[in-house]
């Protein structure tokens, strides 16, 4: 059995249905294009593109845990970039042509950004998960682990 590098996929448990109206209603226009419309922010102007402070990154639409900051790395693409997920915070849905996957919270079903694989960055997974910052809330908070 091979060892298991990458953030596993999970089914959501626990998730949180809402129609539009009500995810209007807590988020913003911007937040709402990305999250609930699968937008994309333009690139280079994130909030967390550049910060690299210790902490954890949640999601904005239901404040579930996703990334840690230690598996933040800058990638040079314009938008924040990890290497691993929360174990069981996404979902990963395969795109045409199968070098993306899509990523979405687990447990509201926000988009989130794209996993790219196999581009040689120096990581344990050798992924790149391309994160729009909208998308995210974070929290210098110290977890109890």
């Amino acid at each position: 059995m091979a060892a298991m590098t990458a953030t596993s996929v999970v089914p959501s448990i626990g998730s949180i249905p809402k129609q539009d109206e009500e995810w209007r209603a807590i988020l913003s226009p911007e937040q709402f294009r990305i999250l609930r419309q699968k937008g994309t922010e333009n690139r280079g102007k994130g909030e967390y593109t550049k910060l690299f402070d210790e902490g954890t990154y949640s999601c904005v639409g239901c404040a579930t845990p996703l990334y840690k900051s230690t598996t933040k790395f800058d990638s040079g693409c314009g938008w924040p970039s990890f290497f691993d997920a929360v174990p069981g915070a996404i979902k990963q849905t395969p795109e045409a042509g199968g070098r993306r996957m899509e990523i979405t919270c687990a447990k509201c079903d926000g988009h989130l950004g794209h996993v790219v694989k196999g581009e040689g960055f120096p990581t344990p997974t050798d992924e790149r998960h391309c994160i729009n910052s909208v998308s995210l809330k974070f929290s210098t908070e110290k977890s109890s682990e």
